[in-house]
């Protein structure tokens, strides 16, 4: 049978070593609160710059309007119907349009992957699987790859 003393050496090790994991764990958990409430850098846009547009893509190509099928919630699945025209008001069909974003104060990006899943004509185009998970200001970006070439659309929206 092994004397208490044999042992108290591995118990040892064992209590610092739960201590280490335990402290790491409280101080990422910690990190991570506080850049949620101090946010990672981002400044918030001013208030002209919300909204589900019309909006002019990044370099001037493309004009994008998001028509969501009701109005946008934290914590549901929806479907957003997206209008890209050219800079002459033109519906832009046949594009590829790819969907990304994220809580810029967060630090995180789109809970999904939304994806167009039908292409309507007119340039409009529907995105299934778009899901916010909490409120507050997202950035909802669509890369639109069309006869115009390659730009970015950003659509700042408060839920």
């Amino acid at each position: 049978m092994t004397s208490f003393h044999e042992r108290s050496p591995l118990r040892s090790t064992r209590a610092v070593l739960l201590a280490l994991v335990v402290t790491a764990a409280v101080g990422l958990t910690a990190c991570s609160h506080a850049m949620m409430l101090a946010g990672a850098g981002a400044r918030r846009p001013a208030a002209s710059e919300f909204g589900l547009g019309p909006r002019t893509s990044a370099q001037g190509r493309y004009i994008a309007t998001l028509a969501p099928e009701r109005p946008l919630r934290p914590r549901q699945m929806q479907t957003v119907r997206v209008t890209v025209t050219d800079d002459r008001g033109q519906a832009i069909d046949g594009a590829t349009l790819t969907i990304d974003g994220g809580m810029p104060q967060h630090g995180h990006g789109l809970p999904t992957r939304p994806r167009v899943t039908r292409t309507l004509g007119d340039g409009a185009y529907d995105i299934d699987g778009v899901r916010f998970n909490m409120g507050g200001w997202w950035e909802f970006r669509v890369a639109i790859a069309g006869s115009a070439g390659a730009d970015i659309v950003t659509f700042n929206l408060e839920l």
